[in-house]
């Protein structure tokens, strides 16, 4: 059977059924078939760019990642380089942003009151706070567009009626990459690492990396308390940016700066002549896989609660096979579906590895976020204290971790849920946030205006090019009549709608927390993460890795890292085997109630 054919097929039963409703086994070759039908359709990089030239200083670069994410492929070091280009999932052609009134329009501001604001919470049960947590600390790693300019804002305007203080609304643009060539899109530059390699906590920069290190054993700065040795707010430096900068965030970097110097430890302790150097580069490839580990087998199989998905998300890290094969036999086969994408082979699948601006948009899910937030003893359970997100966001996070211990915050997190990420729950805090500079921001709005400016399709568009059926009605859309009436309000022309709010409107599958569009360029794009990263398949090895970090990796997931640092946690994580899921509420002491 030809691959056009099988293509044809695949596409034809995903439109007529839809992978979710077939039984599981047939369910998983739909996905397979899927996710390489989007492999072979959906990966473009812009052409005619300028690559950086890149040069390696010393041989280090064949074994472990550089800071800047160059010579990750040796035949072309400039690939996934921090500062070079974002690619797409939709054809070139179809990424020119439309002229600046069609950007404008609907009103961004329009969409945001009328169709995002939160009214009320609806959480999102399956979930607690850590996984909105988790995502921003990931995003961060993955893509940063940089600084927007100052001058030349767009202008937005607004109805009488708008509480905003300043009439018109200014957003900065986007910053501009180099120029395009002749007749080309315009291009966007990632300033961060395109590789999935901890550069949120390690950096993109020879600086920042410099000053995060502690010189010693391999180690990254901290208190002797284990904190975090700077504010980035005060600091003015961080990977990802220091803007949303919160306590979520900030718990992420202090988990896992700890575990960067418990992995020094522990192969200071089997190999005692390794340099500082030797140490800290090989604690970076085991951090930087069991992030990737716990990404892949954990906190998506908590966001997507689909039985089929459950299968499909180990897969990726230890193919059909399953987990209990691997850890007793190791591969079994080179074939990244039988024994998982980790030590398979290296593929590009033809087209150069970077991140894309379609991936960049599905994963704007700050409906994640809440607004309120109660923190409670894990003694006890008795709340210490209820405060709103400004009060533990920008310059007030540092102050807060002074005043309530991580080890009860993260208690409050975990048994505390998210926002569901759907239409009317984007968060109020979010709508009118303030920045350190004191300026105020619609991030709602803003995140519409990106979409559009960066030249991603709308919704229709987008569904079209990742082989999707089209809505013909606002219903076919949105099962929610009140939603639907307000979708064509706003929009009119069901072509109009924006990718982000028509994946806030649309159903998920059964078990999802996000819609089943953004999951095409996830299926597509978490397993290239792996597949084209060679510290993931071909130098996943001992060889690179030493057999005590490939160990470590195998041995450990989100659980045994947050008891690892915060023994503390032990009565709410008893019987949790997902720390993305809601863990257990303790109780009051025996012979005492709570105070």
């Amino acid at each position: 059977m030809s691959e056009e054919l099988i293509e044809r097929i695949t596409t034809a039963v995903d439109r007529l059924i839809g992978w979710a409703k077939l039984p599981r086994a047939l369910g998983l070759l739909e996905l397979v078939g899927i996710r390489d039908v989007l492999r072979h359709r959906n990966l473009h990089h812009p052409p005619g760019v300028e690559e950086p030239a890149t040069s390696a200083p010393d041989a280090r670069h064949l074994v472990v990642r550089t800071v800047d994410g160059s010579f990750n492929d040796l035949s072309e070091p400039w690939m996934g380089r921090a500062r070079t280009v974002f690619g797409r999932n939709v054809p070139i052609e179809r990424t020119f942003p439309e002229d600046e009134s069609g950007q404008l329009s609907p009103n961004p501001r329009t969409v945001s009151r009328r169709l995002l604001t939160r009214d009320p919470f609806e959480p999102a049960t399956t979930l607690n706070v850590l996984a909105a947590c988790w995502l921003q600390f990931e995003i961060r790693d993955w893509f940063r567009h940089g600084d927007p300019p100052k001058e030349n804002p767009w202008t937005v305007p607004l109805a009488d009626d708008d509480p905003w203080p300043e009439h018109p609304m200014r957003i900065e643009r986007t910053a501009k990459g180099p120029p395009a060539p002749p007749g080309e899109p315009p291009l966007f530059i990632n300033t961060e690492t395109h590789w999935w390699d901890a550069s949120q906590l390690y950096g993109s920069t020879p600086e920042f990396q410099k000053g995060l290190r502690s010189g010693v054993d391999g180690k990254l700065k901290l208190t002797p308390e284990g904190a975090l040795p700077f504010d980035p707010t005060a600091l003015g430096e961080l990977p990802g940016g220091v803007e949303g900068w919160w306590l979520g965030l900030a718990m992420m970097h202090t988990i896992w700066m700890r575990e960067h110097n418990a992995v020094c430890d522990r192969l200071k302790a089997e190999y005692p002549s390794w340099s500082d150097d030797d140490l800290f580069d090989h604690a970076r490839l085991v951090v930087a896989a069991l992030i990737a580990k716990i990404h892949t087998v954990e906190w998506t199989t908590g966001i997507l609660g689909h039985p089929t998905l459950q299968i499909a998300m180990r897969a990726n890290w230890w193919g059909i096979a399953t987990e209990r094969v691997h850890r007793l036999l190791g591969r079994l086969s080179s074939n990244e579906v039988i024994s998982g994408i980790p030590g398979s082979p290296t593929n590009h699948n033809g087209v150069p590895y970077a991140m894309t601006e379609e991936f960049v948009a599905v994963y704007r899910m700050h409906p994640l976020i809440p607004d309120d937030y109660e923190f409670r003893s894990v003694a006890d359970d008795h709340v210490i204290r209820a405060c709103e997100f400004a009060d533990i966001a920008g310059r007030s996070t540092t102050p807060f971790m002074g005043e309530v211990s991580m080890t009860d915050a993260l208690y409050s997190f975990g048994t505390a849920h998210p926002g569901a990420i759907q239409l009317h729950n984007y968060p109020r805090a979010l709508q009118r946030l303030e920045r350190l500079d004191g300026s105020l921001i619609d991030l709602a709005a803003i995140d519409v205006l990106r979409i559009r400016e960066r030249g991603v399709p709308r919704y229709n568009d987008f569904r079209r090019l990742l082989h999707l059926e089209p809505a013909a009605t606002f219903e076919e859309i949105t099962a929610n009549p009140e939603w639907a009436q307000e979708l064509r309000e706003v929009y009119g022309d069901v072509d109009r709608v924006d990718l982000m709010v028509g994946m806030y409107a649309e159903q998920p599958p059964p078990g999802f927390g996000f819609s089943d569009t953004a999951f095409r360029i996830f299926v597509l794009m978490a397993s290239r993460r792996l597949k084209s990263d060679r510290f993931f398949t071909a130098d996943y090895t001992p060889e690179v890795y030493t057999q005590a970090g490939l160990d470590w990796i195998e041995a450990n997931d989100m659980r045994s890292v947050l008891l690892r640092h915060f023994p503390g946690l032990a009565p709410a994580l008893r019987g949790v085997k997902n720390a993305f899921a809601p863990w257990a509420r303790v109780g009051p002491p025996p012979g005492g109630g709570a105070s």
